[in-house]
């Protein structure tokens, strides 16, 4: 067989190649595009999404008491000077100042001794801390505590710009702010499936979500738990190598082409 026979079944062969490379490799617009689809209304799961959060076990919170005789409240804080500045409202800050829920569920306060908290919402932390004020306080309608959770902790990792640990100061964080603090899904983050891997009584529990599907709002995973992880999985683009874009897999598929066919020339002629 001739030199240029080689050459003409060798472009066909590795055309045919590339063809299958190019379509099977690129990453499409709809791979990338997020909320996609009609939203649906469900009652139900929107108020268990707002649902107020239940403290559990290594939980941090930052507890402010104020009444009218500053003396006797100082008693009760546990070395949270300035609560009202905003260096002491910071993650670090709090985790030496704040109140940490022990593995019995319990806060320790000065004088008040331990209070147990596991399963309760921020208010009724806040009642419950209001009535055992009260018995040394001559007006304890007086007195005015707030009660808040310290951030929320949760870990991103996988296939997003900046992976890691993450605390932000809201009451409640969705996937959406998750993956945004996180820096954004990369061009071979797969976006089709997002895991939530959650630390429970039960166990440990993993939780899909679809991150282009409009259904992700609906989703009673849409709002993390404190030290939720979030892990993007990545494309099967990223090991073959072959590029995000239609361009970037051309250029792949054409420097291999042009590769093998300067290899075989060069050994039919030795």
């Amino acid at each position: 067989m001739s030199n240029l026979a080689i050459l003409y079944f060798m472009k066909k062969f590795l055309l045919a190649i590339t063809l299958i490379i190019c379509f099977s490799s690129c990453i499409s617009t709809k791979q990338m595009t997020y909320f996609q689809g009609e939203p649906i209304s469900k009652t139900e799961l929107y108020k268990l999404n707002n649902e107020p959060y239940r403290l559990q076990i290594n939980d941090v919170l930052y507890i402010d008491i104020k009444a009218n005789n500053s003396e006797i409240v100082s008693m009760f804080k546990s070395g949270q000077t300035n609560s009202g500045s905003n260096n002491s409202m910071n993650g670090q800050n709090l985790y030496f100042t704040g109140y940490s829920v022990d593995r019995h569920g319990n806060i320790r306060i000065p004088y008040l001794g331990d209070l147990n908290v596991l399963g309760y919402t921020e208010k009724e932390i806040r009642i419950k801390i209001e009535d055992e004020l009260g018995k040394f306080f001559k007006n304890p309608e007086l007195i005015f505590v707030t009660v808040k959770l310290a951030g929320i902790n949760f870990v991103v990792t996988g296939e997003v710009g900046s992976p890691g640990s993450i605390n932000l100061a809201q009451n409640q964080v969705s996937i959406i702010d998750a993956i945004s603090s996180a820096g954004e899904i990369s061009p071979f983050g797969n976006r089709q499936e997002i895991t939530i891997i959650r630390k429970t009584i039960d166990g440990v529990k993993r939780y899909k979500l679809d991150y282009t599907k409009i259904e992700i709002f609906e989703s009673e995973n849409f709002y993390l738990q404190p030290n939720d992880i979030v892990y993007v999985a990545p494309l099967k683009q990223k090991s073959w190598g072959t590029g995000t874009t239609g361009l970037q897999t051309f250029s792949t598929a054409v420097t291999i082409l042009s590769f093998l066919v300067s290899s075989v020339l060069l050994v039919k002629n030795l």
